[in-house]
């Protein structure tokens, strides 16, 4: 049996024939040491056709399919013309060795070629590789670097740059700088306190909070110099008239050092960082909230923004997230726990960061763990419609919340929860509706935008018409004046009527008077003719 090798390089694809190869003597080995030598392998080796590709975008266009094991149309083409025709209800006298099985399998489907990829094929397609650009003989020396060169760069941007909208390495950035952030402005806060407390003792018990109580010490300052003029501006930073009045009284009897002018600044300088601080991490939970309901709605709207992150951030990637089932889900982030639990034999971790869903805290002691499971489960079904869907939507992760509601209330009152069924069955229904609004609502817009301009030309209308209005004035003002001249040449009798009318008629009467000379003109010539004669 003939052995045909197909070959996809970067500037097009390759068809070799081998020949002189025995199926029972394939020997892997002898082929691995005859690959470097040129001489040997051409002789066993021969280019029998390349098609080469048209542009590098159908390069990188093949490349995709190839690595898909998808066979194109181009190659289907290449591989009729040149491959010998098999016919119908028979097998091929021949084979084809390809480099990816998936692909050989696809070939083989469409085309009924047998195709194989062994390690035998492999060495070959291997010496190919390494003898390529001496069998094209038209290729220039650098012509195919640049080439592997180009699609390489355009193969790995386009896999990096696959769905911009739904790169999740935003969100595990986004959500480890979270975490930072609450530890720093903790610790940076308990330090604006314990370093403002030397000078104002009293302001920690009336003011508990950490962002507030900078705000406050940034704008009291010197305790000396505080006074009732100050109660407005810290009602509006405390919200409550009373504990200003009482920080305004504990002013004036504090028991605390005063501090020189450059301690004050520097104290100043700190707590408006640590304000600065608190408001890029607010802004950040808002660019996390946003990104979370581009990437994953179903997951965000089931167990919040946070722990929704958390979960991808842990399992790496949403991918990932989505593979795992929901068994490994419920113990993420419980890790040292559950394999300490393994070595000493006791009892396995029942949450991970799942435990931070509002669920298992509303949950009773003794069915956590099975909120937990419950949960995860839920997790799971959420995070692999996010990753597999076309199109996302909100609607799988409200149903899916609305089903831990209910578990939850089964579990307290004994509440009957529906079937899972029958809410999937609610949410494709609703997401149907909703696209069918949607399509709906296209030619809706498209109409208005057609109003909108029907409007715009009636409201333009008016004003052509003033123009309008105006230019029929001068004209009637010229014609006034033509008709004052005429009258003044002596057409006095026509006062009655328009002056077009008017001209319109002489224009007639000459007519008629010069017809009437041209008949007598014609009648006289035509008697001395006849005299004549």
């Amino acid at each position: 049996m003939a052995l045909y090798l197909l070959y996809e390089s970067s500037s097009g694809y390759a068809l070799f024939q081998a020949q002189g190869l025995d199926e029972i003597g394939q020997n892997t080995e002898a082929v691995r040491n005859s690959v470097a030598d040129l001489n040997r392998f051409g002789k066993v080796v021969q280019l029998t056709a390349f098609q080469p590709f048209e542009s590098a975008i159908d390069g990188l266009n093949q490349c995709n399919s190839v690595s898909e094991g998808l066979m194109t149309d181009e190659l289907r083409s290449f591989l009729e013309l040149n491959l010998p025709k098999v016919k119908e209800g028979k097998k091929s006298k021949f084979s084809l060795g390809v480099a990816e099985p998936k692909l050989g399998s696809h070939i083989s489907e469409t085309m009924k070629i047998t195709c194989q990829s062994g390690e035998f094929v492999l060495e070959l397609l291997r010496g190919v590789r390494l003898h390529f650009d001496k069998f094209i003989k038209d290729l220039k020396p650098g012509d195919l670097e640049k080439a592997q060169l180009g699609l390489a760069h355009s193969y790995s941007r386009a896999k990096v740059k696959f769905n911009v909208n739904r790169v999740d390495n935003m969100v595990i950035q986004a959500i480890f700088l979270l975490d930072t952030l609450d530890k720093d402005i903790n610790s940076f806060s308990m330090r604006v306190r314990e370093w403002y407390s030397w000078h104002f003792p009293e302001l920690v018990k009336i003011v508990n909070d950490n962002y507030l109580y900078a705000r406050v010490a940034k704008l009291i300052e010197d305790k000396s110099k505080l006074s009732e003029e100050h109660i407005p501006a810290l009602t509006e930073i405390l919200g409550d008239e009373e504990k200003a009045k009482e920080t305004v009284e504990a002013g004036k009897a504090s028991m605390g050092q005063d501090l020189t002018p450059v301690d004050l600044i520097n104290v100043q300088l700190f707590a408006q960082r640590v304000m600065d601080l608190a408001e890029y991490r607010k802004n950040l939970y808002d660019y996390l909230v946003t990104k979370m309901n581009d990437i994953a709605p179903n997951l965000a709207s089931l167990i919040g923004e946070v722990v929704g992150a958390r979960l991808i951030s842990h399992a790496g990637s949403l991918t990932n997230l989505a593979k795992c089932p929901s068994s490994t889900l419920q113990i993420l982030g419980a890790e040292k726990a559950l394999f300490r639990a393994l070595k000493t034999r006791g009892n396995t971790p029942k949450y991970g960061l799942i435990f931070h869903s509002s669920f298992i805290g509303r949950a009773s002691a003794k069915n956590k763990g099975r909120m937990a499971r419950y949960l995860a489960n839920k997790c799971s079904i959420a995070s692999r419609i996010d990753c597999f869907a076309e199109r996302g939507t909100t609607v799988f992760g409200e149903k899916l919340r609305e089903q831990v509601e209910e578990r939850l209330e089964f579990y307290d009152k004994g509440v009957a929860p529906r079937k899972n069924i029958d809410v999937m069955k609610s949410a494709i229904e609703t997401t149907q509706n909703k696209d069918v609004e949607m399509e709906e609502a296209q030619p809706v817009e498209a109409s208005a935008k057609k109003s909108k301009k029907k409007k715009s030309k009636s409201e333009d209308a008016p004003a052509e018409a003033a123009k309008g209005d105006a230019l029929e004035d001068a004209k009637s003002e010229k014609k006034k004046d033509k008709r004052k001249k005429e009258q003044g040449h002596g057409a006095e009798e026509m006062n009655g009527i328009n002056g077009d009318v008017a001209e319109q008629d002489g224009t007639a009467k000459k007519k008629k008077k010069k017809s009437k000379d041209e008949v007598a003109a014609a009648s006289e010539t035509k008697k001395k003719r006849k005299s004549k004669e």
